[in-house]
């Protein structure tokens, strides 16, 4: 690594973010022009693959550890997608390395979630208009009082994504976890859970889903000035104790990226309305008068 490149005398200073002597990251292993500037990160290391067939074109696969990345072209938009595996822990060190090679992203998160409220339903979708902060790594960069919230035209986006499917969704408050287990409230037989009535408070309180990523992306985006947003296909609701079953699991996430990555292309729209008006922010009359 670039960073370690010196004598093994002890006279070695160590390199906040450390990359290769091309400039690529260390945990993502990605150097400049691996990454498009749209980005969806998953979880899983399979789910690329699992939507690779909607690329058009691929340029560019590689995978370090959990990061599996592919970057290519879906229609007219180069597109990436990244696993990134789970927890806050694995989207802050996405993110960060990925704004060392980018240069203005947007990055939506395509995840699975558990659903808090009775009338979501499994597959349904869940785009996050912020979320509550169940986690503390994103209280290493921000105090406690800081918001954690989605870009609004991410979420006009999303919506209008999975609408324009006729796809069953909701837009509201997410909560976002350190952990699967002790941090959502589980009760795990011989584990003291800290908070057992963390899912009936945030139910009572109209927080839709529990996941355990976006509080930390929103907050990232937020410092480093980019948009992103984050879109969850609930594979579990934690009212009715319903799970998703395998034969359907494929199915919905494979929906919930092909959200993500239709908002990105009508994103992409957004932001040549806004140039040809010579504004800043979209506005809905933006298409209308170009119509």
């Amino acid at each position: 690594m670039k960073a370690l490149n010196k004598k093994a005398t002890g006279d070695i200073k160590g390199a906040d973010i450390v990359s290769d002597e091309e400039g690529r990251q260390y945990h993502i292993g990605l150097a400049k022009g691996d990454l498009a500037e749209n980005i969806i990160l998953v979880g899983d290391p399979a789910r690329p693959n699992l939507v690779k067939h909607l690329f058009s074109e691929i340029y560019f696969e590689t995978q370090v550890r959990e990061f599996l990345t592919i970057t290519g072209r879906i229609g007219k938009t180069d597109i990436s997608i990244m696993s990134t595996g789970i927890g806050p822990s694995n989207i802050e060190i996405c993110v960060v390395e990925i704004m060392q090679i980018c240069k203005s992203p947007t990055i939506i998160r395509a995840g699975s979630c558990g659903g808090l409220q009775l009338y979501i339903n499994i597959g349904d979708l869940v785009i996050s208009t912020g979320s509550v902060r169940f986690e503390d790594t994103s209280l290493y960069f921000i105090p406690e009082g800081y918001p954690a919230i989605a870009d609004w035209e991410v979420i006009l986006a999303l919506g209008e994504a999975a609408r324009k499917e006729n796809y069953s969704y909701h837009i509201g408050l997410s909560a976002s976890g350190s952990g699967f287990y002790g941090a959502q409230g589980r009760d795990i037989p011989g584990l003291p859970v800290k908070n057992p009535n963390a899912i009936n408070y945030l139910t009572q309180v109209r927080v839709l889903n529990f996941e355990m990523e976006a509080s930390t992306l929103f907050n990232l985006a937020q410092i480093f000035g980019f948009r992103s947003g984050m879109v969850s296909t609930v594979f579990a609701n934690r009212i009715t104790s319903e799970f998703i079953t395998n034969e359907f699991k494929r199915d919905a996430e494979i929906k919930c990226v092909e959200t993500a990555f239709d908002a990105l292309r009508i994103l992409e729209q957004m932001d040549q309305e806004k140039e040809q008006h010579k504004s800043k922010y979209w506005s809905p009359r933006m298409n209308l008068s170009s119509n």
